[in-house]
């Protein structure tokens, strides 16, 4: 079975997101991202932090701006935190975000524009980065504006911002992200056994689709600037390629060439079946292979 978009009715005002934010022992690009938030912002969105260990005053941090918030005494990855903290959502829109993001002006407000264009609740959106290194990413705008805080350029960022849009892009699944909380704990959030977390944004993204979402939406003027901190380089990864594979019987890769299309100029239409793409039927074949051979 699968779920039916249902069609939204809007207000004017702008639409109130829950911000789930996993951090660990990053407590200066918290407080920029959580800054930049409420600078940011057209809407009063509720923030909720996950504090993994915190051991570096983040816990007493959060706790002394009145955020939202849940706490584990050790780091217990992306996965299990975002869904510690959905216990405390209580908006109609979730979002996912990393503590080392800035929030561009505006960037809840493009992301709802895109919304009431839509006009259901059947879709994954995605804000569009801005990182100081490239990576072949080809959904990302590439300016460096500063490696960590100290460095930041804000100003210099705030300035050149009409210059670092860009066309809206298919493939969403990187935070920003922004579902309505329907799909979201209709599909489980976050699943568990991809903790701490690599692939963990390929499997949501393919959970949704398997629960009949067929927009996958960057959108090229909500603007970010993510620092590339690289928690990750701190933890024991799990292979998260191998367990999307065994888990979907296809590589992460054929999700994002035939099914979401990343990379490729995006639209408001549904997404078609990836059956009808040429190389499509082979590609299946051999993905298979791997996953019998995993």
């Amino acid at each position: 079975m699968q779920l039916e978009p249902r069609p939204l009715t809007f207000v004017n005002a702008p639409a109130r997101f829950s911000i789930l934010i996993p951090t660990w022992n990053n407590l200066e690009h918290l407080q920029l991202c959580i800054r930049s938030i409420r600078q940011n912002s057209a809407a009063d969105h509720q923030v909720i932090v996950h504090v993994n260990d915190g051991r570096d005053g983040t816990l007493e941090w959060v706790r002394s701006q009145g955020l939202d918030h849940t706490y584990s005494a050790q780091n217990i990855g992306i996965c299990l935190a975002v869904n510690e903290a959905t216990a405390l959502a209580d908006a109609e829109w979730i979002v996912y975000m990393n503590d080392d993001m800035y929030c561009c002006p505006d960037w809840d407000v493009r992301l709802m524009n895109r919304v009431r264009m839509i006009g259901h609740d059947g879709f994954m959106l995605s804000g569009t980065m801005v990182e100081p290194v490239a990576t072949g990413n080809q959904c990302v705008q590439v300016a460096d504006f500063g490696r960590d805080v100290q460095g930041f350029q804000e100003s210099a960022l705030l300035q050149a911002l009409p210059g670092l849009h860009k066309p809206d892009w298919s493939g969403s699944t990187w935070p920003p992200t922004l579902v309505h909380s329907r799909w979201w704990h209709a599909v489980g959030a976050y699943s568990s056994e991809f903790s701490p977390g690599m692939a963990s944004d390929n499997d949501f993204a393919m959970k949704m689709w398997a629960a009949g979402c067929r927009v996958f939406l960057g959108v090229g003027d909500s603007l970010v600037y993510h620092f590339m901190c690289k928690s990750t380089g701190r933890i024991s990864k799990n292979n998260g390629r191998k367990q999307f594979l065994r888990k979907w019987r296809m590589t992460p890769s054929l999700f994002d060439r035939f099914y979401l299309r990343r990379g490729a100029t995006g639209g408001l239409s549904p997404l078609e079946d990836p059956a009808q793409q040429p190389g499509f039927a082979r590609a299946r074949r051999w993905s298979r292979l791997k996953a019998w051979l995993a």
